[in-house]
């Protein structure tokens, strides 16, 4: 990869969406540079920001003349650029696995997780809501029912190797375990997540603070 098509991401490093793209990139070695967006850091709703993400969000990212925005989307787009036979499954029908479950994220768990961050971490103490906080957390416990299932007998979403199935919901279930909440035991779920725990890239870029 040549400096002029080096791959560049914009968003905060504290951001779950952004830290989907950064532990991905760092699974597979990518060298990139990366561009403080967002919250605090502001220019996500400038003009200038516009040709990026018409829709003003974080993450987007720039390799050469390619632009792309939407977490998942561009996790698939540099595994299946630069990750074949590892993030990115070889099997055709593994990868839809792994595309189902990168869509049960979105779909399934990033709202009520979304929820629980808002009211426990972000809303000052006076403002938060005890009632939606647990709603979501009720919903929260459903999903990861079926996760825990899927996890039965095996190591990863998909089987015994990471894939980007697991990158998702990997950035979530580290928050899920730091919320201040309870927590009922999901012994296949605290397994993996104890896997993810151990591998340097999700160190990294995955076990931040909440904020």
């Amino acid at each position: 990869m040549s400096e002029k098509d080096q791959l560049t991401i914009w968003g905060r490093g504290n951001s779950a969406n952004v830290m989907k793209v950064l532990w991905a990139a760092e699974e597979m070695g990518l060298p990139f540079k990366r561009h403080d967006v967002g919250g605090t850091f502001g220019y996500d709703h400038v003009p200038e920001f516009a040709r990026l993400n018409p829709n003003f969000k974080v993450p987007a990212i720039q390799e050469g003349g390619n632009i792309f925005w939407e977490s998942n989307v561009i996790v698939r787009y540099l595994s299946e650029k630069y990750g074949r036979g590892t993030l990115w499954p070889k099997d055709n029908l593994q990868r839809w696995e792994a595309e189902k479950w990168m869509d049960w994220q979105q779909t399934t768990i990033s709202r009520p997780l979304s929820a629980i961050l808002y009211e426990t971490v972000r809303k000052p103490p006076a403002e938060r809501n005890p009632d939606v906080t647990e709603a979501a957390r009720q919903e929260c416990l459903t999903a990861w029912k079926v996760l825990e299932a899927q996890l039965q007998d095996h190591a990863y979403i998909l089987g015994d190797q990471l894939t980007m199935a697991d990158i998702p919901t990997g950035v979530w279930i580290h928050r899920w375990f730091a919320y201040q909440i309870e927590r009922p035991e999901f012994p296949n779920i605290a397994a993996w997540y104890g896997r993810l725990q151990q591998r340097p890239e999700y160190q990294k870029h995955a076990m931040v603070p909440l904020t």
